[in-house]
């Protein structure tokens, strides 16, 4: 009953939310050998912030990311040879992007892996504040970068309810997280602890341990219906109204 998991993560050091992610697969090496299995890096995709690249021709790339990613996944997954996926990835376009590679293996049970939000920083408020003064040329850009500094100032998701966080919430309410495991920050006792059950509940749910259900019968109708109106009720970003129709 020994299951090869695949990890296809979009680790990267440039992206706050992505950069916790370097350590992730040794500790779901050591989970799945606790548990008699394997684990290996299946493959990778790129990640990219539009908060870095608003307003440069970088963001032209932008949506167009999203359909990359996807077929970097299901590049990941065509060896035709694991038993179930983990999906390391959370930003905007990065977690539609991996949801939809992998529902061209739909077969295979499959749990994305959230790295959690930030701590809080400069509250938005005062970034906000920071904001307008310096578009009214009342404050320089020293102070401008200074709140920025503060304001995104660790690794993690962006301190506020956008795309990333909005990806963890409806991931989580499609149950293809750990229940309660996509608030958690980062680099904590409990963090490590939700990636190594992570682990374990998805080899438990492979084909080698007796599982039946791959992640094509978890996500469905109801599934995408709620996780619409998880959005709409936590006002959650409304690119998903693009992202999650591509999914379907």
């Amino acid at each position: 009953n020994k299951a090869n998991v695949a990890m296809v993560t979009a680790y990267n050091d440039m992206l706050s939310a992505h950069q916790p992610y370097e350590k992730f697969p040794d500790v779901i090496r050591e989970a799945a050998r606790g548990m008699g299995s394997v684990a290996q890096v299946a493959g990778g995709t790129p990640a990219m912030c539009d908060g870095v690249t608003q307003g440069q021709p970088g963001m032209e790339l932008s949506l167009f990311s999203r359909d990359t990613i996807a077929m970097s996944t299901a590049v990941a997954l065509s060896h035709n040879m694991f038993d179930a996926t983990m999906l390391l990835g959370i930003c905007d376009k990065i977690v539609p992007g991996l949801l939809i590679g992998s529902l061209s293996f739909g077969y295979l049970p499959t749990i994305l892996v959230p790295a959690g939000p930030m701590p809080s920083g400069l509250p938005n408020k005062e970034k906000q504040r920071i904001r307008q003064l310096y578009a009214e040329g009342k404050v320089g850009k020293e102070e401008l970068l200074e709140a920025e500094s503060k304001s995104y100032h660790s690794p993690g998701t962006c301190t506020f309810y956008g795309t990333a966080n909005s990806n963890q919430l409806l991931v989580e309410v499609m149950g293809l997280h750990l229940p309660g495991s996509a608030f958690v920050n980062p680099n904590t006792p409990l963090r490590e602890e939700l990636t190594r059950a992570a682990t374990e509940q998805v080899i438990k749910l492979s084909k080698p341990h007796g599982g039946e259900l791959g992640l094509g019968d978890m996500v469905d109708e109801k599934s995408i219906v709620n996780a619409l109106v998880a959005l709409l009720v936590t006002g959650g970003s409304t690119n998903h109204t693009i992202h999650w129709i591509a999914i379907a």
